[in-house]
């Protein structure tokens, strides 16, 4: 799993790469196999899905990087442009613009998209989630704005509310067009001009100049794009502009220092053409807001997860036919369900967000119901890592999916990430896909990668140690064996390799490890380990 903060190959290192100090069980030391043939490519050797992880910069930069992909995978999954921390901004909308850049050239490049990654603990935009858990209540303060939800009036009338200018092109907005109740503020632009050209003013509230007042309001467009800016009277201040303004309902706020007793809020909607709706229009006093109850602390979570996975699964509903909903939610040891007292975050870590620890072992159900309600077509998954490593671990996943299920999560299938070493242990391999096939839920290798310096020796240099190349092959070829053996060819879901070439690997670049965990050298050459995969593929024996 590609983040920020990755340090779960830490426990990896201690639950299985350090398993023993051996060689691979089915690796002599005087047998190191014949992993010289690389001829074809992996996705004709094989009808189980082959994909690859991809990072944005060298597939959008690099057609050998991008070539190489497309000409041995079927699908691809994005290390970091589908995440949370990647998608929504600090105010709680969501850009889709490189996420889609990226989704644009894979498609192009004749690749699927896997989905990944919805519910996760990390790579979070946790300066966003946080502000729903602390400060003020929304109930605590009252609004100081009359009418500022636009229920109240008649027609293009507003009660509280005074056009000016183009005040001939506003009226009522109904059904989608509401953010709340039955009625909205509706301005269509004709023709793009100043911010005043269209304008709503309201009635003035009572202010005290020096104290600050917290504007909020819910705005969406009829064509992307849309741009607009909120001042005040009679003692003119003016927001910076708010662009951007999309298709999807999205909240802004804006806080003043009243510099008036008496202070009105206007609505500058002329600058771009378009039809914009605005509703729910609060404006409140900070200094009389009451702390935040537990109960409403959940409920912004939870229309949080909502949000980001119901408008991102929405966003590719027809094109991205698979996701990984819910992101290791299991702890190791125990296997217990991960919350922020039983996680160490690294030192530093700021992307890192528990949804448990606000909703409870119910946050994955319900990101489940989420992402089948938003695409009812999409196969969804849940994703671990360690499950070689640690049978405890493994069965609380397996114990937990099917809590799920039970309580009705639509769950298509397990993902098993395998971020392991040349000296995990074979029977874990084994006891994995084993008991992951007998769910009868469908089995992705996700996030394949191969350590050949597990011992992290600052020596390493295969080119002076070419065993480790050969142990490495050896490994991968067990994998693939292994998964063929014991999972059923209805339940194959596919095979992840997570990266291109060792030095674009994770655990390289992010873990800052000596290692060459991959199928390829820096120049794009084969490995020993691609031909592992490839002899596992066609069932070759070495």
């Amino acid at each position: 799993m590609q983040k920020t903060y990755l340090l779960h190959i830490l426990a990896l290192g201690l639950s299985a790469g350090l398993i023993s100090c051996s060689k691979p069980d089915a690796v002599g030391t005087l047998n190191l196999g014949s992993f010289s043939d690389t001829s074809g490519t992996l996705k004709s050797a094989t009808s189980v899905p082959i994909g690859i992880a991809i990072d944005y910069t060298p597939f959008v930069n690099d057609a050998k990087y991008r070539g190489t992909i497309a000409r041995e995978a079927k699908t691809v999954t994005f290390g970091y442009q589908m995440k949370h921390g990647a998608l929504v901004q600090n105010n709680g909308t969501i850009n889709f613009s490189q996420a889609d850049q990226l989704y644009d050239l894979a498609t192009a490049s004749g690749l699927e998209v896997f989905g990944h990654t919805l519910g996760w603990h990390t790579n979070q935009n946790a300066t966003y989630l946080k502000t729903l858990t602390a400060g003020a209540s929304s109930a605590g303060a009252p609004n100081l704005l009359t009418n500022g939800d636009f229920e109240q009036g008649s027609g293009s009338s507003f009660t509280g509310w005074s056009a000016y200018n183009g005040g001939s092109s506003m009226s009522a907005g109904s059904g989608a067009e509401v953010h709340g109740g039955t009625r909205s503020f509706k301005a269509t632009v004709t023709a793009s001009g100043q911010p005043y050209s269209v304008q709503l003013a309201s009635t003035a509230f009572t202010s005290t100049v020096g104290s600050s007042y917290k504007i909020s309001f819910w705005i969406k467009a009829q064509a992307a794009g849309g741009k607009m800016r909120l001042s005040t009277a009679p003692n003119a201040q003016y927001s910076a502009d708010y662009t951007g303004i999309g298709t999807d309902w999205a909240q802004y706020s804006w806080t003043i220092t009243a510099n008036a007793p008496a202070t009105q809020l206007v609505l500058d909607v002329g600058s771009t053409a378009n039809t914009y709706y605005i509703d729910d229009i609060t404006i409140t006093d900070p200094s009389v807001s009451v702390p935040a109850t537990g109960a409403e602390i959940a409920t912004r979570v939870d229309n949080a997860l909502n949000d980001f996975i119901t408008k991102t699964v929405t966003h590719y509903k027809g094109k991205v036919k698979a996701w990984d909903v819910v992101n290791e939610p299991m702890i190791d040891g125990s296997g217990a369900l991960r919350t922020n007292t039983n996680t160490t975050l690294p030192n530093g870590a700021t992307d890192y967000f528990f949804w448990s620890q606000y909703l409870g072992r119910n946050w994955a159900l319900k990101a489940f119901q989420y992402a089948a309600a938003a695409d009812p077509a999409a196969e969804l998954y849940i994703n671990e890592y360690n499950l070689e490593a640690s049978g405890t671990k493994l069965d609380s996943l397996i114990a937990y999916v099917n809590e799920l299920k039970g309580k009705g999560a639509k769950i298509s299938g397990i993902g098993t990430q395998m971020h392991i070493s040349t000296n995990t242990s074979y029977a874990g391999i084994d006891n994995a896909f084993q008991k992951l096939a007998a769910t009868g839920l469908k089995v992705r290798v996700s996030e394949l990668d191969v350590r050949a310096n597990p011992l992290d020796k600052a020596d390493f240099d295969p080119k002076r140690n070419p065993q480790a190349f050969a142990y490495q092959a050896a490994m991968y070829k067990y994998v693939i064996d292994s998964y063929l053996r014991y999972v059923p060819a209805a339940q194959r879901a596919g095979i992840t390799i997570w990266g291109v070439t060792d030095a674009d690997s994770w655990i390289v670049l992010q873990q800052k490890k000596i290692d060459t965990p991959l199928l390829f050298n820096a120049d794009y050459t084969k490995k020993p380990a691609y031909s592992g995969v490839l002899q596992g593929l066609k069932g070759q024996a070495n």
